[in-house]
C-alpha cells in the first residue's frame, strides 16, 4: 500500500525559498553624482553686496574695480529695482533669465564715461518671474545679442542674494 504524503511542507519550502531569494540585497552602489544644471562660478567675478540705510546694490564684476557685468539697486522695502548694465553703442534693452524664466527690461540708454558703448538703465519690480527665480536658484543670465553671461555666486556670497532682495522687498 502506498502513503500519499502531504505535500504541504515542500510547497511551505519553496514559497520561503523564493520570498529569502527575492528579498536579497546587494552591495548598495555608490550615489551617482547628478550635475545640477546651474552654471558655475567664474574665478575673480562674483555677485557683490552694499547696503546703507537706505540703499542696497547688488553688483555682479570684479570686486574693487570698475568692472561692472550687471547692477541691481532698489531703495529699502520698496520692491522696486534699476538694473544697470554696459552694451555697445544702439542697445536698448536689457534681456535676463534665470533657471528658465526670460525677461526684457527697455532701458534708457547714456554715452558710458569708462567704456566703450552705452551705460543702460532699466526701472523694474523685484517680483518679476526672472528676479523670484535668481532669488531661488541664485544665478543670473545675460544676454547681449546671442551671446549668453552666466553670473553665479561663490559660496561665500551666494546669501547676499538673498539678503539684497529681503532688504529690497
Amino acid at each position: 500500500m502506498i502513503v500519499a504524503r502531504p505535500r504541504l511542507p515542500v510547497l511551505v519550502f519553496l514559497s520561503v525559498a523564493a520570498a529569502v531569494s527575492a528579498c536579497s540585497t546587494t552591495a548598495p552602489s555608490p550615489p551617482v553624482p547628478v550635475a545640477s544644471g546651474a552654471p558655475a562660478p567664474v574665478a575673480g567675478l562674483d555677485w557683490h553686496l552694499t547696503t546703507d540705510d537706505t540703499e542696497a546694490k547688488l553688483a555682479y564684476g570684479l570686486a574693487e574695480s570698475d568692472e561692472l557685468k550687471l547692477g541691481l539697486s532698489c531703495e529699502r522695502g520698496s520692491g522696486r529695482l534699476e538694473v544697470s548694465a554696459m552694451r555697445p553703442t544702439g542697445a536698448r534693452d536689457i534681456h535676463l533669465e534665470s533657471g528658465g524664466e526670460t525677461e526684457r527690461f527697455p532701458a534708457r540708454s547714456e554715452p558710458s564715461q569708462l567704456h566703450e558703448g552705452v551705460f543702460l538703465t532699466a526701472q523694474t519690480r523685484t517680483t518679476e518671474p526672472v528676479f523670484q527665480r535668481f532669488r531661488k536658484v541664485g544665478w543670473l543670465a545675460d544676454w547681449q545679442g546671442d551671446r549668453r553671461e552666466t553670473y553665479a555666486p561663490h559660496p561665500a556670497s551666494a546669501g547676499d542674494i538673498e539678503r539684497f532682495f529681503a532688504f529690497c522687498g
